[in-house]
């Protein structure tokens, strides 16, 4: 499972062209899963997520949580994440997880944060073309790979 984690002050999705889902400050956070993700790589990446001090304190310091600051989260499905491009030009997808599995790790991924930051959680929907769009902040990127604990 491997997330990319954005610090934003606010994010929008679209599709069709309609905002779907919207969040002020907080994190838009993109996700996706391999089919060897388990329900353990789904418990930790919720825990990890919610716990990142990455937002800025009174003095300026990044040592507060979305818990703590009482943010938003938008999470996005994406398939990409696991793009293997080592060879030639043309990106290979064969790590995603397919629809089949994808859709029920997603689902629970989203039922772990609620767990944890209820009424905040915004999402798109699995396999809609979909527009986002957002104010980073910072700008703060973080990634996760639950297959590289580091």
């Amino acid at each position: 499972m491997r997330l990319v984690i954005q610090r934003v002050l606010e994010s929008k999705l679209k599709i069709n062209s309609e905002v779907f889902s919207s969040i002020g400050a907080g994190l838009l956070v993109l996700a996706g899963f391999e089919e060897t993700d388990t329900e353990e790589d789904l418990v930790w990446a919720s825990q990890k997520l919610m716990a990142l001090r990455i937002f800025s304190d009174n003095e300026g310091k990044m040592n507060l949580s979305v818990v703590d600051i009482k943010g938003e989260l938008l999470i996005v499905s994406q398939f990409t994440l696991h793009a293997l491009t080592k060879k030639g030009n043309r990106p290979s997808y064969i790590r995603a997880a397919k629809p089949d599995i994808a859709i029920p790790l997603y689902n629970r991924f989203i039922e772990k944060c609620k767990a944890l930051l209820p009424q905040k959680i915004k999402t798109g929907v699995f396999g809609a073309d979909m527009q986002i769009s957002l104010i980073n902040d910072g700008p703060v990127t973080i990634i996760i790979d639950t297959k590289n604990k580091e």
